[in-house]
């Protein structure tokens, strides 16, 4: 019944809060302690067989940190009092939550888009996205947006949920650090292919059940948002593992489908173009429409999932009792 409450809890405190600049964060010392390993990292390995071996001390170290640092932490608040104990958890679950930022940044781009701004528009997607976005055209810069909220649907809102459900803020804390890593570390570049294997393929472990129950719960809000659920679910059957990751191709092709248009195609990413597998059927033009309603969507998929996992909770515990 705690966990129950601390999932809502942590939920509506990122919905209505998200993350203010002007409180710590601790994605920000995940940050940090990587960058400081790494550079610890590289000072003893040089080859590529020995960084490949250092690259298991990043999760290791910073994951397995991020996990026992806040037991220690919650359990230090517990002799204090429970109640702020808990209050230390739901704040820290949501900081591993990232709804209420993604559909701002989502919406920032769609508000440049209906004054016609086309070049505020492009800096406001290049802010969320890795790709070049100068020459981007407004249904080009609607796919970029869509393609960001679809496939941190899962990163940002379905997994730390999932996790927080099975351990709590510190496991919820783990897998946070576990993204973190490959946002920073995982490419399959010169620099971080082999420093960064262990982070990338961990986060890829991480992230695959998770990926898997968003395809089936972002079905289910097309249906509630009166959209073609049919052809969202046929498209995640059909598309989802085009993706050259094995997990975003769920959440990218179920908006696709759900929307009846087609993302993918080729992105320019520093001056190199690069095709990215088509996902959906391009039964129409993109238009601006569709952020916002990605935007509905990914809001729909957070709140639909916190009741799934509270009354899960709920049922748990009474079973056990």
């Amino acid at each position: 019944m705690m966990r129950a409450g601390l999932l809502l809890a942590a939920y509506i405190v990122d919905r209505l809060v998200g993350d203010p600049r002007r409180l710590p964060h601790p994605v920000v010392g995940m940050g940090r302690a990587i960058a400081a390993l790494e550079r610890l990292i590289r000072r003893f390995c040089y080859k590529p067989r020995s960084l490949k071996r250092g690259g298991v001390l990043l999760p290791l170290i910073i994951a397995g940190g991020a996990w026992g640092l806040t037991v220690l932490v919650v359990w230090l608040l517990s002799r204090l009092s429970p109640w702020l104990a808990w209050a230390a958890e739901v704040w820290l679950i949501s900081t591993t939550i990232a709804s209420k930022g993604l559909k701002d940044a989502g919406m920032a781009v769609y508000g440049e888009l209906l004054r016609g701004d086309i070049p505020a528009a492009r800096k406001a997607l290049g802010m969320i996205v890795g790709r070049d976005t100068a020459g981007l055209d407004s249904p080009e810069i609607v796919r970029g947006t869509v393609e960001t909220v679809a496939e941190n649907i899962v990163d940002a809102v379905i997994s730390p949920l999932f996790y927080a459900l099975l351990g709590g803020a510190p496991l919820a804390m783990a897998y946070r650090a576990v993204n973190t890593l490959d946002s920073m570390v995982g490419y399959k570049n010169d620099k971080y292919r082999d420093l960064g294997w262990a982070s990338a393929r961990l986060d890829d472990v991480a992230n695959y059940i998770p990926a898997r129950l968003t395809g089936l719960l972002l079905t289910l809000c097309a249906w509630l948002l009166r959209l073609d659920w049919r052809r969202c679910w046929h498209t995640v059957r059909r598309d989802a593992r085009l993706h050259p990751s094995p997990n975003s191709g769920y959440p990218e092709s179920a908006v696709a489908g759900a929307l009846g248009i087609r993302l993918g195609g080729y992105n320019v990413y520093h001056g190199v173009s690069s095709f990215r597998a088509y996902m959906g059927d391009p039964l129409r033009t993109m238009e601006p429409e569709d952020i916002r309603l990605t935007s509905r969507i990914m809001m729909l998929a957070g709140t639909l999932f916190v009741c799934l996992c509270a009354a899960a909770a709920w049922l748990w515990a009474v079973a056990w009792r």
